[in-house]
């Protein structure tokens, strides 16, 4: 049997998913209709055997009428016409009883048992002068038993007839499951089909542009293969976009950098002729050098920053974003002198905590408050504001108020230029840079980065005019 298991696994691995499910499919279909064959053949069997029987049984009701008070004989002895009436004969229980002419039916220990009242009524078939006979053998009064047959030619013919047709019936039914097998495998494959071959183009072409054509039909009643191609095109779609992205970025990365890289070259090649330039040009070629060196490590820092889609889940914990707050304008004063730094906290949001990397978020509210400083003008202040407010949720939220969530908002609002309309949609992109900033220090990945941030500690970053003049961006944590 371990044999036998270990054969039909091979088969199923070298043979095509295709093949499986036409042979399953054509074996279960082939087995139902060899089962109802197989059925109707013995549902017919003993529906003409039954009514062979009542005609038996009837006729020996009749001879008892008739011959109730009779002595050991033969009744009626045409056995071996077809259509004649059933023969019978009637048996005493001792053989000494029996009547000098001999019997037409065979007499056997079981016939005598009936006699006696030892055995009950049965039937038999038995063969008479070449001819199958079906014969009832019941009891007659006292101490004797009725013996009365019926040829049964025409009902083991019609027997032979049913099995013949059914047979016909069941070879048919095997032929149409394989053809059911074949079709169901390759209409219900064909969705897969096409998943595997668009799978091989985009291998080979390394195009995720291609897509799987979905079948019509009404939406939310698709079968589980049409929501598998779905899936395999929204994936496509998720990926393509990650490559057009990651694409994007090196374009990006490369035109940033070939301005720097330039200036420390040309800086390069300047102080590698030292000799015949004066300390004051040295010493400005060099401190350019360490300058554009530091741009350059602080650009492909913010490129590797922005590579990672999402925080490390080992590193996350409960931060009080207050405090992050504190920490960040206290750094930003230290950095920006010129620049006055206001922070308001509310007292329900001084002690909130949210689940994230405190590097991280410090570095998303750095990046928000150099970009507000270098923006305003001097003398003017950077309001930083911390709140907290409860909006209606399927969560109980931090706080008492069940069936409400705790929301909090850091706000950031400089007293700049402000965003134009025009540039408001494209403030947080990579190298996205306005008229206003291009003469500013910076690559313009610092909105970008602060964005990703947020949204991958599950926070929201907008941007907007603020009233007045200026801009505001706001971090929302839900």
């Amino acid at each position: 049997m371990s044999g036998v298991r270990r054969l039909g696994r091979r088969w199923r691995r070298q043979r095509p998913l295709r093949t499986r499910l036409a042979v399953a499919a054509s074996a279960a279909v082939a087995l139902v209709a060899v089962g109802v064959c197989t059925a109707a053949f013995f549902v017919i069997r003993y529906e003409m055997f039954h009514q062979l029987d009542l005609n038996l049984t009837q006729s020996a009701t009749r001879v008892i009428q008739e011959n109730r008070d009779a002595g050991p004989q033969v009744v009626a002895g045409e056995c071996r016409y077809l259509s004649a009436p059933a023969c019978a004969q009637i048996v005493p229980a001792l053989p000494a009883e029996d009547p000098p002419r001999p019997y037409l039916l065979p007499v056997s220990a079981p016939v005598r048992e009936v006699a006696t009242g030892d055995r009950a009524p049965y039937f038999s078939n038995i063969t008479l002068s070449g001819n199958p006979m079906r014969m009832l053998t019941t009891r007659l009064g006292d101490d004797k038993a009725l013996q009365v047959a019926l040829r049964s030619d025409s009902v083991e013919k019609g027997v032979r007839q049913a099995a013949g047709l059914l047979a016909v019936i069941g070879a048919a039914g095997v032929l149409l499951a394989a053809g059911l097998g074949y079709w169901v495998s390759r209409t219900g494959l064909a969705p897969v089909a096409r998943l595997t071959a668009t799978a091989e183009r985009i291998a080979s072409t390394r195009d995720p542009r291609h897509r799987i054509e979905l079948p019509p039909g009404p939406p939310g009643r698709e079968d589980e293969v049409t929501r598998l191609a779905a899936s395999f095109n929204t994936m496509l779609g998720e990926l393509e976009q990650s490559v057009t992205a990651q694409r994007r970025l090196v374009a990006d990365a490369s035109h940033e950098l070939r301005t720097p890289l330039t200036a420390l070259r040309t800086n390069a090649e300047l102080l590698a002729r030292a000799d015949r330039l004066t300390d004051a040009q040295r010493d400005r070629a060099a401190g350019a050098l360490a300058r554009q060196l530091r741009e350059v490590t602080g650009l492909v820092n913010d490129l590797i920053e922005l590579a990672r889609d999402e925080e490390p889940t080992p590193l996350l914990e409960e931060v009080r974003i207050a405090a992050l707050a504190e920490h960040a304008v206290s750094a930003a004063r230290a950095h920006w002198p010129a620049t006055p730094f206001t922070l308001h906290i509310a007292p329900d949001a001084a002690e909130t905590v949210r689940p994230g990397v405190p590097a991280r978020l410090t570095r998303l509210l750095t990046n928000l408050l150099d970009n507000a400083a270098k923006f305003s003008p001097e003398g003017l202040p950077v309001e930083v504001e911390l709140s907290s407010s409860r909006r209606s949720g399927s969560g109980s939220g931090s706080g008492s108020g069940s069936g409400s969530v705790e929301r909090l908002a850091l706000t950031v609002r400089d007293h700049g230029p402000g965003i134009r309309a025009a540039d408001l949609p494209y403030v947080f992109d990579r190298f996205y840079r306005a008229e206003t900033a291009r003469a500013l220090p910076g690559s313009g990945l610092g909105l970008a980065m602060a964005r990703q941030i947020a949204r991958a500690h599950g926070a929201e970053l907008t941007a907007e005019q603020a009233q007045g003049g200026g801009a505001v961006f706001r971090l929302t944590f839900g």
